[in-house]
């Protein structure tokens, strides 16, 4: 079974409420009838706003009262104040907005999880031999250091852990092991270090064990890729998708205290249900 089959019978199990804060978009509210008649979730309407959202932004996030109702007017806010007091169980927008207002309304909303310092992103790519491999973060963070990047590797290897079963993390680098310095790959370093993941390795060494051999680093298994910047890892997700025909699902966002899913704005309907079913097995 495939980790996006293994989702999708998970959220089955699990029938959570989903609110879809873009349903004016063709798209999303095409996914939502989908969500439903399969019985992956239950996708909920936006609420009204409530005293109920006010009092979750200012007593449990410490925003102004003035404030908290201005925000509260913008769909992305409500809907992540809906999954704060309860009414949802997740979040999965973005088809319309901007990764950044995503992020924001997710992070005032609902919050980071307990011991994670930094919200990330990852992709669940399907490759057209059957392989399914981790990207992170391919979307999210432009230039982590040592301890942002640590932090990354751990919640994609919870990330990889729901998902794929056996989460077996790299940490990559233009460099393998000792062979190589730099700031790029001093960051690398530091972070597996600081995890005990594999790392810094380069890519070939990371998933061949024929090569990974050679260069005595790990056992060329990996299937939780860690890229050192946003821009090594949204050039190979995407690289991936043209040359290889991969299917990249995501950016899922981790770290949250509830499922929140950030969907491509070229996101088609079948990416939109099976993003969704995918953010779910994070819950």
């Amino acid at each position: 079974m495939s980790a996006l089959e293994r989702a999708i019978e998970g959220a089955k199990e699990r029938n959570a409420r989903v609110v879809l804060p873009e349903m004016e978009d063709d798209r999303i509210a095409a996914a939502a009838v989908t969500l439903r008649a399969d019985g992956i979730c239950e996708p909920v309407a936006l609420g009204d706003n409530t005293e109920a959202y006010v009092a979750a932004l200012v007593e449990a996030r410490g925003v102004k009262e003035a404030l908290a109702r201005r925000m509260l007017s913008r769909p992305l806010f409500r809907a992540a104040a809906m999954v704060a007091v309860g009414e949802a169980d997740a979040m999965v927008a973005g088809a319309v907005a901007s990764t950044k207002k995503v992020i924001e309304a997710a992070s005032i909303g609902i919050g980071l999880a307990d011991g994670v310092s930094v919200a990330s992103s990852f992709f669940l790519m399907r490759f057209p031999d059957g392989r399914e491999v981790i990207f992170a973060d391919c979307g999210l963070n432009v230039d982590p250091d040592a301890e942002a990047l640590a932090a990354i590797a751990q919640a994609s290897e919870r990330s990889g852990a729901a998902l794929l079963g056996d989460a077996r993390v790299a940490l990559l680098s233009f460099s393998t092991g000792a062979s190589g310095a730099g700031p790029s790959v001093d960051k690398v370093r530091a972070a597996a270090e600081a995890t005990g993941f594999v790392g810094p390795v380069q890519g070939d060494a990371a998933l061949n064990p024929r090569v990974a051999e050679k260069k005595g680093l790990g056992a060329g298994e990996a299937n939780v890729l860690v890229f050192p910047s946003l821009d090594a890892g949204n050039i190979a997700y995407k690289l991936a998708q043209e040359l290889a025909g991969a299917q990249a699902l995501g950016p899922i966002l981790q770290g949250f205290r509830k499922p929140v899913c950030d969907l491509s704005r070229g996101a088609t309907v079948q990416d939109i249900v099976d993003a969704t079913a995918v953010s779910l097995a994070l819950g």
